[in-house]
């Protein structure tokens, strides 16, 4: 199939990237590089630098011919959307449309996005959060998300394309940037690598859901043949942020210099989801526990750490 994957350079569509084409996928990638990286960029993909929100991206749909669109390019951070919420409307919102439009008008078969179990439920009080919840988004990036999720089910309707959507809970692994509070696993490990103090946001006992990023892309490999649907991609596990220094500590055997300081307003204490619809239809559940993972990631950063200096 051809293949689009709208930030393709970044932390997850990279390796979603690498995945398709090692499935034999024909893979193009659009990205601005805003945030992701050229050296992430798989040598047998077409990349094409530009911003999904322009007119220019109509002459690649064109010439392609798409099957597929998988849609992880974003504005990803959550706090950038508080301070600048337009910005991030014409990213999440604006750009996911006219993708949308541009898919309608050249027939592709199939819309993947990439949305966000973590943003668009709020604080429910029950856990783990299914995907029959009521969103509730706290936040102007995790309203977007919501808003294109509607968008996909109304032009999918329209234009009659199937889709899935993927609600991620907090994706972490190689390749990840340190520009996003969610990259808090990455954020550690840079610090500790540069000997740098950890910083705790209030008194940690905040709760995420993590999953390793070659979980995800399990999961978008399943979504190019499911049904349409909408699906949680977490865990189930509850870490909190004093459990992931506690786990990094143990595998570098050592304790890890960090403080506490003060909380951030809004900030959504606690978020876990419930995979087992992505189970039921996707044949679809997470395989790497997250020790496992983290130190996989902590060796990946180690590395390249060693070549940088080398």
């Amino acid at each position: 199939m051809k293949i689009l994957v709208t930030g393709g350079a970044g932390f997850i569509g990279s390796h979603i990237a690498d995945a398709y084409i090692k499935e034999g996928h024909t893979v193009v990638i659009i990205d601005n590089l805003s945030t992701g990286d050229i050296k992430n960029v798989n040598t047998n993909a077409i990349f094409i630098k530009q911003d999904i929100t322009g007119p220019e991206i109509e002459d690649i749909f064109k010439e392609f011919k798409f099957d597929v669109v998988n849609h992880h390019a974003a504005q990803i951070n959550v706090r950038y959307s508080l301070e600048d919420p337009i910005l991030d409307a014409n990213v999440n919102i604006i750009g996911s449309l006219n993708l949308l439009r541009l898919s309608a008008k050249y027939k592709v078969k199939r819309f993947i996005f990439a949305s966000s179990g973590g943003a668009i439920y709020g604080e429910p009080k029950v856990f783990p959060i299914t995907e029959d919840f009521k969103p509730e988004p706290l936040s102007p990036y995790g309203v977007a998300k919501l808003t294109v999720e509607n968008y996909v089910n109304v032009f999918a309707r329209l234009y009659s394309f199937d889709y899935v959507i993927l609600r991620y809970s907090n994706v972490y692994g190689p390749r990840q940037i340190s520009k996003s509070e969610a990259g808090v696993i990455s954020i550690f490990i840079n610090n500790i690598l540069e000997n740098k103090i950890c910083f705790i946001n209030g008194d940690g006992n905040q709760i995420r859901d993590y999953v390793y990023v070659g979980d995800v892309v399990r999961a978008n490999l399943l979504a190019l043949d499911s049904h349409s649907d909408c699906f949680n991609i977490g865990t189930g596990v509850e870490t909190s942020v004093n459990d992931l220094l506690e786990i990094l500590g143990k595998i570098l055997n050592q304790p890890i210099e960090h403080q506490h300081r003060a909380p951030i307003p809004g900030e959504v204490f606690k978020n876990v989801l419930d995979f087992s619809k992505a189970e039921k239809y996707l044949n679809w559940k997470p395989r790497v526990p997250l020790v496992e993972g983290i130190r996989l990631t902590y060796e990946y950063f180690y590395n390249e750490r060693q070549n940088k200096i080398s």
